[in-house]
């Protein structure tokens, strides 16, 4: 499978967004969900509603249910964040690393 279809499995629509939740993000980029999500707290200011929101428990039961989740387990508690495309892009500033720089490149082209 090529790199665009992958990414493109990953792209959902919620609340009238197309996003890709952290955790796919995270292996994307090379890291760890734990650490994509730190990164971002510590840089809230660069990510108002249209960038990132969390998801509800609703929207969480839904994905699990559409199996874009395998189970609510593999969340391990924590509330996935779902950015949209301008969230992806202010991703790579705020993760510092070379492997999102490049990613981002990537998905933008």
């Amino acid at each position: 499978m090529q790199k665009l279809e992958i990414i493109t499995q990953k792209i959902h629509e919620i609340r009238g967004h197309k996003i890709m939740l952290d955790f796919n993000l995270a292996e994307l980029y090379e890291t760890e969900t734990r650490i994509l999500k730190q990164a971002v707290r510590r840089n809230i200011e660069r990510f108002p509603k249209d960038f990132m929101f969390e998801l509800t428990e609703n929207e969480i039961i839904l994905l699990v249910s559409q199996s874009v989740i395998p189970s609510k387990r593999k969340l391990g508690g924590a509330t996935p964040f779902a950015f949209t495309e301008q969230g992806v892009a202010m991703l790579s500033s705020v993760l510092n690393n070379e492997k999102a720089i490049e990613k981002i490149g990537q998905l933008l082209v």
